[in-house]
């Protein structure tokens, strides 16, 4: 659906950090498909061209969710400096951990040597709790963006607008809930794979 101000995702974008006295914060347009983020690094908010191009509630959603997280950095939200502080050791434990856990189950499998799964297990576990912390960072952004939705007077969302992005919102969330439920999955059963055949 599109938005009766017929404004753009990168308009609404700007309006959002504008409305919150974010003034340092650049929105910029990227390449690809559901690549939308903040980077607290060089204070941006990189927008999928068609969200950044866009003119439906669905657009404005996204935008509005990736300005939330660039007010968490202005307010200094601890939730989102810790996720951002793990980014660098999540991205190289991710690129690994195939290989470790794949190695770790040949080994403990030819030699009941448990170490190198063990490692595996601990890099799981990281990978783990970067997807948890990752939950209140997303919620609160959502929060923060559909509060401005709702409230903001620079830009008028009628009540239809504001329930679709709400909707678009939640089923955002739940990617992120399906994907911190099937990391803790993947633990629990590396776990079990270590204690039930590391000890033979």
């Amino acid at each position: 659906m599109q938005l009766s101000s017929g404004l753009s995702g990168k308009e609404v974008a700007q309006k959002m950090l504008l409305d919150n006295g974010i003034f340092d914060v650049q929105v910029m347009s990227t390449d690809g498909q559901l690549s939308d983020y903040y980077n607290p690094q060089n204070r941006t908010v990189n927008l999928s061209t068609d969200v950044y191009h866009g003119r439906s509630v669905a657009a404005a959603a996204v935008a509005a969710h990736e300005c939330g997280h660039a007010i968490q950095d202005s307010k200094r939200y601890k939730w989102l400096y810790l996720r951002s502080e793990m980014v660098p050791v999540v991205s190289l434990t991710s690129n690994l951990l195939q290989w470790i856990l794949i190695l770790g189950i040949m080994l403990i499998g030819f030699t009941g040597n448990p170490v190198v799964l063990s490692l595996g297990v601990f890099g799981l576990a990281v990978v783990t709790l970067f997807s948890l912390i990752t939950l209140p960072v997303e919620f609160d952004a959502s929060r923060r963006a559909l509060l401005w939705i709702n409230n903001n007077h620079s830009v008028k969302f009628s009540a239809s607008e504001s329930q679709q992005a709400k909707d678009a919102l939640w089923w955002a969330a739940m990617t992120y809930i399906i994907a911190a439920i099937g990391a803790l999955g993947s633990l629990f059963y590396y776990l079990g794979m270590l204690f039930g055949r590391g000890g033979r």
